[in-house]
C-alpha cells in the first residue's frame, strides 16, 4: 500500500475540503451510501459546518494526490460514563482501493484522536448487508451494543425531521 498516506483533515485546507465532498459524494451515490449522491445544498455548505463543529472531525486517505478514503467522527456524550464518546459517521473508501487495509488505517487514526479527546468508547452503524465492512469493523474490535444479554441488543433507529 506504498503511497497512501493517512492524516486528520484540515477544514480550511482547500484540497482536504474538496477531497471530503467528493469522496463523501462518492459514498452516498453507492448503494451501500443510500445510492443518492449529495444534494448541492449538501456540497456546498457540508465542509463548513463541520468546521463550525469542534465536536467533528475527519480523516483523510490519499494515494498519492488522489483522495480515496475518508472517515468522519462526532463527539456525542456518554452519560454512564460522564465522558465523550465518538461515534464514526461515515467510512468510505473508493471501490479502486478496497481491500488495501485503507479503512482499517483511517479507523485507526480516528480512534487515536478519540482517546485524545478522552472518549471512552466508539460507535458507528453499519448496514447488515455490507459484510465486508461488518467483517471489518468485527475483526478490529466493535461488537453489537449490550447491557444486559437478558435485554437483548441495540438496534439502531432514525427519525427524519
Amino acid at each position: 500500500m506504498s503511497g497512501v498516506a493517512i492524516f486528520r483533515a484540515d477544514y480550511t485546507d482547500a484540497s482536504h475540503a474538496a477531497a471530503l465532498v467528493a469522496l463523501l459524494d462518492a459514498y452516498a451515490s453507492d448503494p451501500a451510501g443510500g445510492g443518492d449522491g449529495l444534494s448541492d445544498f449538501a456540497k456546498q455548505h457540508l465542509v463548513r459546518e463541520l468546521a463550525a463543529r469542534p465536536q467533528a472531525y475527519s480523516v483523510l486517505a490519499f494515494d498519492g494526490s488522489q483522495p480515496v478514503g475518508l472517515v468522519n467522527c462526532i463527539e456525542g456524550f456518554s452519560t454512564f460514563a460522564c465522558k465523550p464518546l465518538v461515534n464514526v459517521h461515515d467510512v468510505a473508501v473508493l471501490a479502486s482501493h478496497r481491500g488495501r487495509g485503507i479503512a482499517q488505517q483511517m479507523l485507526t487514526l480516528a480512534e487515536i484522536i478519540a482517546k485524545e479527546r478522552g472518549a471512552v468508547k466508539m460507535t458507528l452503524e453499519v448496514l447488515s448487508g455490507n459484510h465486508g465492512a461488518v467483517r471489518l469493523y468485527e475483526r478490529i474490535g466493535y461488537a453489537g451494543y449490550q447491557l444486559d444479554p437478558a435485554m437483548g441488543t441495540a438496534r439502531f433507529f432514525q427519525k427524519w425531521l
